[in-house]
C-alpha cells in the first residue's frame, strides 16, 4: 500500500483519486475551495461524475501541508493555470525521495514550459541543486469513464525510468493499463496541444460539418502537432502512440470533452466567453493556444489549424471563414 496526496479536487483529480483509494492506497485529497471538500466529504460524490459512489476512506483536507508530507507519491490534478501556485504552495512539503505525478496538460505561455518543468522550477527554488523524481501522466482518459472502472490505457512517462515503472505499478489494474514512454516533452506537449485541435474539431461539428472534416481535422492536426515534436527533438512514435493520436482521437469525437463542447458552441454562434461559462469548467485548448503560437514560431513550424484556431477564439476571423481559409490554402503534397 501506498501512501498518496492528491493536490486538485476536479473531475479527474477524483477519477483517479477514487481508482487509487480502490486500488488499496491511502489517498489524502487537498483543495484550495472549501466548498469542494465539504461536498465531497458530505456526499462521496462528485458534481460532474453523476451517479459515482467515491470511497469514503479518502480523506480531505484544505491544508496542503497534510496531503503531501510523508506521502509516497503527489499527484497534481489541478488545472494548468493553478500548475505552478499550486506546486509553489507544495514546494516546502515535497521532498526527493517522492514520486510526483502530474496528470494536468498544458504549456505555460510566457515560459513555454511544460507542467513537469513548472513543477520541477518550483521545488527547485525550495530545494536548490536537488533532482525530483517527477512523471508526466497521460493518454485518451476521461474522467466520466475512468470513475465508472470503463476499460482505459493511459501512458507513464519520466526521464526517471524507476519513477515511471513505480507509476506505472501503483495506478494499473484491470481497468487500467499502463504503458511506459521516456520521450516526456513528446507526451507532454501531445496532451497540451491536442486540445486545440479539439476545440477547432468541435467548431467544425457546431458548423454542421460532418465526419470528413473531423476525420481531416484530426489528421492534419496531429500533423502539425508531430511537426513541432519533432522540431524540438520528440519521438515520432510518441505522437503515433496513446498520448498522441490516442488521445487526439478521445478528445476531439467525444462530447465529454469539454474542449469538443466549447468548440461545438462557438461553431453554432456565440461567443467565447458564452461558450467557455456553459461549459463550467477549465477549456485546456484555449489556454494553450497561446504557448503553441510561440513555439510554432520559436521553431518555424507551419500549424495552419492552431493559428486558425487563435484567430478565431480571439474575435479576428469568424469560424466559417476560418474554415474557408484552410481550405483554400495553397496547394502542396501531404508529406511535407
Amino acid at each position: 500500500m501506498a501512501k498518496i496526496g492528491v493536490l486538485g479536487a476536479g473531475t479527474w483529480g477524483i477519477a483517479l483519486a477514487r481508482m487509487l483509494c480502490l486500488n488499496g492506497h491511502e489517498v489524502t485529497v487537498w483543495s484550495a475551495v472549501q466548498k469542494e471538500l465539504d461536498g465531497l466529504s458530505k456526499r462521496n460524490m462528485h458534481p460532474n461524475l453523476n451517479g459515482v459512489k467515491i470511497p469514503d476512506k479518502i480523506r480531505y483536507t484544505g491544508e496542503i501541508e497534510l496531503a503531501c508530507k510523508e506521502k509516497d507519491l503527489i499527484m497534481f490534478s489541478v488545472a494548468s493555470p493553478y500548475v505552478r501556485s499550486t506546486a509553489a504552495k507544495a514546494s516546502q512539503f515535497i521532498t526527493p525521495e517522492q514520486v510526483i505525478v502530474d496528470v494536468a496538460k498544458g504549456i505555460e505561455a510566457d515560459t513555454l514550459m511544460t507542467m513537469s518543468a513548472i513543477i520541477s522550477d518550483e521545488l527547485q527554488k525550495a530545494a536548490p541543486n536537488k533532482e525530483f523524481r517527477i512523471v508526466a501522466l497521460s493518454g485518451p482518459t476521461h474522467a466520466e469513464e475512468v470513475a465508472r472502472d470503463l476499460p482505459t490505457a493511459i501512458v507513464s512517462s519520466s526521464k526517471d525510468e524507476s519513477a515511471a515503472k513505480y507509476v506505472q505499478e501503483i495506478f494499473m489494474n484491470t481497468c487500467m493499463r499502463v504503458y511506459t514512454n521516456s520521450d516526456m516533452l513528446g507526451v507532454e506537449l501531445c496532451g497540451a496541444l491536442k486540445n486545440i485541435i479539439a476545440l477547432a474539431a468541435g467548431v467544425s461539428s457546431g458548423l454542421g460539418f460532418g465526419d470528413n472534416a473531423k476525420a481531416a481535422l484530426i489528421t492534419r492536426g496531429m500533423t502539425e502537432i508531430t511537426r513541432l515534436g519533432l522540431a524540438m527533438g520528440c519521438n515520432e512514435e510518441t505522437f503515433l502512440g496513446l498520448a498522441g493520436i490516442g488521445d487526439l482521437i478521445v478528445t476531439a469525437t467525444s462530447m465529454h470533452s469539454r474542449n469538443n463542447r466549447c468548440g461545438y458552441r462557438i461553431g453554432q454562434g456565440i461567443s467565447v466567453e458564452q461558450a467557455v461559462h456553459e461549459v463550467g469548467m477549465v477549456v485546456e485548448g484555449i489556454n494553450a493556444i497561446p504557448a503553441a503560437i510561440k513555439l510554432a514560431r520559436k521553431y518555424r513550424v507551419e500549424m495552419p489549424i492552431v493559428e486558425m484556431a487563435n484567430a478565431v477564439v480571439t474575435n479576428k476571423i469568424t469560424p466559417k471563414d476560418a474554415v474557408n481559409q484552410l481550405m483554400t490554402r495553397r496547394k502542396k503534397a501531404e508529406t511535407i
